[in-house]
């Protein structure tokens, strides 16, 4: 049977169950906080979505999705039925989201590099969690997209999975490697895609319709995005994307615009330091909402909502691989007004950053030997 998960007493006390101290405590601007080790023996964890219950569902790069424990306990037997996986530079199973009644319907969506003619691509599968004694699975899995054409190169696959207030599925993807793709109407690559979340577009998409252009298309021009939130007051989804050498960006997504990726950027060519396309302005494309010269590499992406930090109420955070950082921004309605670094070099580097239903941050670490870890309040001395 699908797994029913009930909320309650069982989550509040688990997630406050005893976890090891990584990092001495830490002091922002606006809160004191500490970093505790949850889970460790990851490999090269790419996402995390909560269950009900107070587990977590955690995917593995080299194409495995895994439970962990509300106290933090790796289950050793994968959850079994995750779709075949190209694990190839920055291929392999990416990220794992529930479905807003995944409670009632258990269904659990996964992106992840997806092999075929003329190479990979990036793919959406879902499938029905349900689980015995003998462990967990997906049942009924049924691919619902496919980035199509495919190709041999080994980046920019994405991919992050949102389900807006309009009950629709956004998928974050990149250009695949192949940056003359994204301003490609007849091409999925370096495009944001929305469908039902059975995999049917709908109907007022921007571009349904139009005979030279892909229907699952809602944006335009992204290089690879690796984080995607709703805004907690606007209900607008933000993204996050890899520039080249400088240029990562924060953008907040409209229907049909276009976001200039390789026309338009502030990052210039890796090595040689000279220009890409026309510079970084363009009429008609879209310019960031925030970027960062030098690149920080940014992945994972939250809205603080919860009422453990209150001085983090509203903020934005941004996990980062290359900077070894986690982010926190400051805003004014759609305006970046300040930015503050924590944890440089304490913890590695950032995949995922999650608020938990239990309001407190979440993060995942990109490593072999990969942790999940969680900041709680602490009292400033």
């Amino acid at each position: 049977m699908v797994w029913r998960f009930l909320f309650g007493g069982l989550l509040c006390v688990a997630v406050l169950s005893p976890a090891r101290a990584v990092a001495e405590l830490q002091r922002s601007e606006k809160a004191a906080f500490r970093v505790v080790e949850l889970s460790v023996g990851l490999e090269h964890p790419w996402s995390l979505a909560f269950l009900p219950d107070g587990r977590f569902l955690v995917s593995e790069r080299p194409g495995r999705l895994r439970l962990v424990g509300a106290d933090g306990r790796l289950d050793p037997r994968p959850v079994g039925g995750v779709p075949v996986v190209v694990a190839r530079g920055q291929g392999g199973l990416l990220d794992v989201a529930l479905h807003p009644q995944f409670a009632s319907n258990g269904w659990v969506y996964l992106s992840y590099a997806g092999g075929g003619e003329g190479g990979a691509g990036t793919e959406v599968a879902r499938g029905r969690l349900v689980g015995d004694a003998s462990g967990s699975r997906l049942v009924d899995l049924q691919v619902i997209y496919r980035q199509q054409p495919k190709s041999l190169e080994r980046v920019h696959f994405g991919s992050r999975l949102v389900f807006g207030g309009d009950g629709m599925l956004y998928i974050t993807q990149g250009d695949r490697g192949e940056m003359e793709r994204a301003q490609a109407p007849g091409d999925l690559a370096g495009k944001l895609v929305r469908l039902h979340d059975d995999g049917r577009v709908p109907a007022d998409n921007p571009w349904r319709g139009v005979a030279s252009a892909r229907p699952e298309a809602y944006s335009t021009g992204h290089r690879s995005m690796q984080g995607a939130a709703l805004h907690p007051q606007s209900g607008a989804l933000w993204t996050h994307e890899h520039g080249p050498q400088g240029g990562d960006e924060i953008n907040v997504i409209r229907p049909g615009r276009n976001y200039g990726w390789p026309l338009i950027t502030y990052g210039v060519n890796y090595g040689l330091g000279t220009k890409i396309g026309v510079g970084t302005h363009l009429p008609g494309m879209e310019q960031p909402l925030y970027q960062w010269t030098p690149s920080i590499a940014p992945s994972g992406m939250a809205f603080y909502t919860g009422g453990r930090f209150p001085g983090w109420q509203g903020n934005l955070f941004v996990g980062a691989l290359k900077a070894q950082a986690l982010l926190r921004l400051e805003l004014d309605g759609d305006r970046v007004v300040g930015e503050e670094r924590l944890l440089v070099g304490q913890v590695g580097r950032i995949r995922d950053v999650r608020q938990g239903p239990d309001g407190f941050l979440y993060l995942l670490t990109d490593a072999a030997d990969g942790r999940l870890l969680r900041l709680e309040p602490a009292a400033r001395p």
